[in-house]
């Protein structure tokens, strides 16, 4: 069972995922928020698996409510809702914690393979998301990060398709190579950005604007 908190202000779209994902017997719903206060009050309490949150909440927003919960280490793997107008506000996300965004409109499938990809450790960035993001770098304030060593090209192929969420079975079946070679590789990027996580790797790679 995965055990899925939802922080949204709409209680339509509360439901509405609630619903959704009460459709699927591995899916158990440990709580809902209707703003961030809420949302840091009952988070800790219900330690759940993975974290649906809402950028604009009233009381605290949601970047406030991943930077707080993680001062208290409560912040568990979270999945950032978002929508087409909050490129930077999605980066600050990023870099307070998040492990991944998806755009609201979301299909089932897809919302259903980002819960269980942030359950099991991995990462999710809608590719919808990233172009926007890319296309907006030149509105949005972030700091040059260049590697301490330079990619190679694989290096840079691989970090392309962490960007779209995927696995690193997924990765090695896309690129026709070992799963063993991809970890690999992503530890290679992961050191060479100086970072211990995949949504930091892609976040750096944004920013450096590898992507």
């Amino acid at each position: 069972m995965i055990r899925v908190f939802i922080a949204d202000d709409q209680l339509l779209v509360r439901q509405g995922i609630r619903t959704l994902l009460e459709l699927d017997p591995s899916i158990d719903i440990a709580g809902e928020a209707g703003d961030g206060e809420e949302a840091m009050e009952r988070v800790p309490q219900c330690r759940p698996d993975v974290l649906l949150l809402d950028i604009r909440m009233p009381k605290k927003n949601g970047i406030d409510v991943l930077r707080d919960l993680a001062a208290i280490n409560a912040l568990p793997p979270t999945l950032i809702l978002t929508t087409f107008d909050d490129s930077a506000t999605v980066l600050e996300g990023i870099r307070a914690g998040a492990r991944g965004f998806m755009l609201k409109d979301v299909s089932y499938d897809q919302l259903m393979k980002a819960i269980r990809a942030i359950a099991s450790g991995e990462t999710m960035f809608q590719p919808a998301v990233t172009e926007r993001l890319l296309r907006a770098s030149s509105r949005v304030q972030v700091h040059s990060i260049t590697p301490s060593e330079r990619l190679t090209d694989r290096e840079r192929e691989v970090v392309r398709l962490m960007s779209g969420g995927y696995s690193n079975k997924e990765i090695a079946h896309a690129l026709g190579t070992a799963e063993g070679t991809i970890k690999n590789h992503v530890s290679n990027i992961l050191a060479k950005f100086g970072v211990r996580d995949r949504t930091r790797a892609v976040l750096k790679a944004l920013e450096s604007g590898l992507l």
